[in-house]
């Protein structure tokens, strides 16, 4: 019964703040354009709050494996109530400006990559306590995803519509708040989280996670594949969608139906992965799936087609979208070992993620040097030519394989990896 508990936990916790997440993800940048009206500084507060949250995801995974998911989540969590609280105070007192905003949503991101880290880092233990197949529970976590970024893009969409991008992030607040307390108060404590179970040192620890990571060509070759795509996604949402949307005399509340639409069906296509994900052929769907979500998906706002068809596409895009995670989850997991399961996972998300930041500046640059349908025309071919480039690497043919075998297992306790861990 606990077992069951602490998968119901997670799966409230990381829909509360995957919404909060999303809602945030629409309202800052829109918030910056009404302040400024200027792509490329969109842009730049986009990189402020992106480029803390990759750094923080790739330092804080020591901390996750010395003291526990658990413990890192809810701290995480608070610290950014505080955070995202300070938008709307500021605003209220007007106080609000470009330069206030950058260090405010620096603080954000530094906190929003460890809590998502360690919620990350807690399915594998939430799934053995509860006696589930490993891939079944990144299928439901992956829907469980999609399904809370399609809450919260209609959310913020409807939210900034009626109060405004400012006021809207109180409710951001409200939802990382309630993750922080159901991960509390719904999660039962492990035995590696006391601090007298810490032996070695945190550089050696992140040092390890490093090494296992970098000999895995599986691990390194979906990192490497995904960064580029989260830059071009980043791009595409943070910045060429939102100038669209305002260039075309559209309201926040279409931004929020083309969000929400995408995300909408990905759930579909999530739930499909978590009843199929144990038979589908992984490499097959992987490579098909990221073809369909790329060049389509950027190509129909290059070009003056009813809304109605780019929400169709969108809808096509976003079910193809929602077989990635499960797949690419379960790999993640069955090829690290438990000891190294926070550091060498956060390294894997965090490198995933490690060109994000760039992402809005990327699209500012290109909109503000070659005009918005060039911009996404390219983008939308830079993401065809990027979903190839892996598919020519022998080596990342194992993705397909489903008793790949863990690097080095009979190694792992020998020297301090596993010291009072796990």
């Amino acid at each position: 019964m606990s077992g069951k508990r602490d998968f119901l936990a997670l799966a409230l916790a990381q829909t509360f703040s995957i919404s909060g997440t999303r809602l945030a993800f629409v309202a800052i940048p829109w918030l910056v354009l009404m302040l400024t009206g200027d792509a490329v500084m969109t842009g730049l507060v986009v990189f402020a709050e992106m480029a803390p949250y990759v750094l923080a995801k790739a330092l804080g995974g020591p901390l996750i494996d010395r003291i526990g998911g658990r413990r890192v989540s809810i701290a995480a969590d608070l610290g950014a109530v505080a955070a995202v609280g300070l938008i709307p105070l500021l605003a209220h007192f007007g106080l609000l400006g470009v330069p206030v905003l950058i260090p405010v949503v620096a603080l954000l991101g530094a906190l929003r990559g460890p809590a998502d880290a360690a919620k990350y880092a807690l399915v594998p233990l939430v799934a053995s306590r509860a006696e589930v197949p490993l891939e079944r529970v990144t299928g439901i976590a992956g829907t469980i995803e999609r399904l809370a970024s399609t809450l919260g893009a209609a959310m913020a969409g409807l939210l900034v519509a009626l109060v405004g991008p400012a006021p809207a992030l109180i409710f951001n607040a409200l939802t990382f708040a309630a993750s922080a307390a159901i991960v509390a108060t719904g999660i039962a404590p492990t035995r590696s989280e006391p601090a007298t179970a810490i032996r070695s040192s945190y550089g050696h620890e992140l040092s390890e996670g490093f090494d296992y990571l970098r000999r895995d060509a599986v691990l390194v070759g979906i990192a490497g594949m995904i960064a580029m795509t989260n830059l071009l996604d980043q791009a595409w949402a943070a910045v060429l969608v939102p100038v669209w949307t305002q260039a075309n005399g559209h309201g926040a509340e279409i931004l929020g139906l083309l969000f929400a639409t995408m995300s909408g069906f990905s759930v579909l296509g999530a739930m499909l992965a978590t009843l199929l994900g144990e038979k589908l052929p992984r490499l097959t769907v992987y490579a098909c799936a990221f073809f369909i979500v790329g060049f389509p998906r950027f190509a129909i706002f290059a070009f003056e087609l009813p809304l109605a068809a780019m929400l169709a596409t969108l809808a096509v895009a976003g079910f193809a979208s929602g077989f990635l995670n499960p797949i690419i989850s379960a790999i993640i997991f069955e090829r690290i070992p438990e000891p190294l399961v926070g550091r060498v996972s956060s390294l894997v998300t965090a490198s995933a993620w490690a060109l994000m930041p760039f992402g809005g500046i990327v699209g500012g640059v290109l909109i503000a040097g070659l005009g918005l349908q060039s911009a996404m025309l390219i983008g939308g071919a830079a993401y065809f030519t990027v979903a190839l480039l892996p598919l020519g690497r022998k080596s990342f043919r194992e993705f397909a394989r489903r008793d790949a075998p863990v690097l080095a297992r009979e190694n792992i306790g020998k020297d301090n990896i596993g010291n009072g861990i796990g």
